[in-house]
């Protein structure tokens, strides 16, 4: 029986980039085929129905024809625009941050159904929440446990140990903590993460957003908790995610209440 030439299937446009003088590259993330490529063709025409619908942020029904090198899209139905995150740059440039974080955390064709039913959440989440700075913790924590990079929070990395409730030393290498029985003798570059950061999050590592948006937390331990995932998210990518910078310009110009990358912005 030959194998069928077109397929259908429900995506989040996490990127695009132009492609001759009238077509896009999109990649879509979905839950039933991963993430993947396709051109469609006349997307940067003025009149283009279908350029429209696949805006980065969208969640869209495509169908798709099998080509040699990239597939093609023939036909677009937008399910969410997400229009509320073109509508604040500085949900804009979260959203845009989460999408990268995504794309790097996935090869192509890597089914995660979970990641995807995340992503969809997050995006619709940060359009109606107030605190969006929590938000994006929770989302990198749950995003970095998906991809198999979640750091260990409640045993010594180097020695197995439970760990007992204090404060205790990151290692990025690593991944997890490092006991204090064991401190001495990794050669690890350690970050010092306090005990109540560390509580938060082995929480948001256990629970769903509607459980982990509740939880109290001061700006000192959200100031740690940012300072802490994003070195540990740039040694997990090799490089610290492009879409940083975006968010730190867009809070510098008053945009977002927060002068550092995935700062919060009241709604």
């Amino acid at each position: 029986m030959p194998t069928p030439r077109t397929y259908n299937t429900q995506g989040i446009v996490i990127k695009d980039m132009e492609l001759g003088d009238a077509d896009r590259i999109v990649t879509v993330y979905t839950p039933d085929r991963g993430k993947l490529r396709a051109v469609a063709k006349g997307a940067r025409r003025i009149k283009s129905r279908k350029g429209g619908q696949l805006q980065p942020l969208t969640e869209v029904r495509i169908s798709i024809v099998i080509g040699s090198t990239l597939d093609s899209i023939t036909e677009v139905e937008t399910v969410n625009s997400n229009r509320g995150l073109r509508e604040d740059l500085g949900l804009l440039s979260q959203a845009i941050y989460v999408a990268e974080l995504v794309d790097g955390f996935t090869a192509d064709g890597a089914v995660n159904p979970r990641e995807y039913e995340l992503l969809s959440n997050i995006l619709v989440a940060l359009q109606v929440v107030e605190d969006t700075e929590q938000l994006m913790r929770y989302c990198e924590v749950q995003l970095l446990a998906m991809a198999g990079f979640g750091p260990e929070f409640g045993q010594c990395v180097e020695c197995g140990i439970d760990l007992g409730p204090r404060d205790h030393l990151l290692s990025c290498v690593a991944g997890g903590l490092v006991g204090p029985e064991c401190k001495a003798s990794t050669g690890d570059p350690l970050i010092h993460l306090s005990m109540n950061s560390i509580k938060v999050l082995r929480f948001f590592q256990d629970v769903g957003w509607d459980q982990a948006q509740n939880l109290p937390l001061t700006g000192e331990i959200k100031s740690e908790l940012k300072r802490v995932l994003a070195a540990y998210l740039a040694y997990v990518l090799d490089r610290e995610p492009r879409s940083a910078g975006f968010v730190t310009q867009v809070a510098a110009m008053g945009k977002t209440d927060s002068g550092g990358p995935l700062g919060s912005t009241s709604t």
